[in-house]
């Protein structure tokens, strides 16, 4: 058993335990001679009502999803199709992380995932083409609780789908650590009472190190 006064790892999926689609947004961007954090910019610039929220709640179709995010992005300089935009989520899975999972899992903590993804649309297809799905699904295998924004209606950083999870893991914030790759995302759990952990495009390893800290095992 642990001897952390934490009970439970929550985890985001994209970002976390694969590499993080920001990164292939940096590389289109420099590629087409875009300002650097152009995507970015336009989903952060309508975060919850835009043609990316909307799509992750599956509000839209993804016809109305490609209308949306021309108009958006011609709108703030360069015209992306909803096509060219899915093909920048293809990410690779993290290995190390997965590893990392694990241990938390034989410690004796509660796991949660909480992802941001598009119903029909898979974030590592790539991953499962090569792999069968298999190691997908062992991780996803490994969680308490799975809460994805396609079927819950709600996505991060809504403060609602941090509440879901705590209210599926039964237990109070203040016991949980989350993990995200995205800044915006830590602050409503931050708020919460969780504590929280950056995890940096490129290397999750520094992300591990903290996680283990926090909880007093041995994750390597």
């Amino acid at each position: 058993m642990n001897a952390s006064s934490f009970k439970a790892v929550i985890f985001d999926f994209g970002g976390v335990f694969t590499t993080s689609p920001v990164e292939n947004f940096a590389a289109y961007e420099k590629r087409h001679g875009l300002p650097a954090r152009f995507i970015g910019g336009v989903i952060k610039s309508n975060l919850h009502q835009g043609a990316f929220a909307r799509f992750e709640r599956a509000e839209i179709s993804f016809a109305e999803f490609d209308a949306l995010f021309r108009a958006e992005t011609r709108a703030a300089g360069r015209e992306i199709g909803g096509d060219d935009f899915v093909a920048l989520l293809d990410v690779a899975l993290k290995p190390e992380m997965a590893a990392a999972l694990r241990r938390v899992k034989a410690a004796g903590f509660k796991t949660g995932c909480i992802t941001n993804n598009f119903e029909g649309l898979d974030p590592v297809r790539r991953e499962r083409q090569a792999h069968g799905g298999a190691a997908i699904a062992e991780i996803f295998a490994m969680f308490d609780h799975v809460i994805e924004s396609s079927k819950a209606g709600v996505r991060k950083p809504e403060p609602r789908i941090y509440e879901m999870m705590l209210e599926a893991l039964g237990l109070p914030a203040p016991a949980c650590v989350f993990l995200d790759d995205l800044g915006v995302n830590l602050k409503p759990a931050q708020a919460m009472g969780m504590r929280t952990i950056k995890v940096p495009f490129g290397d999750v390893r520094p992300a591990i190190d903290a996680l283990a800290a926090a909880l007093s095992i041995d994750l390597q």
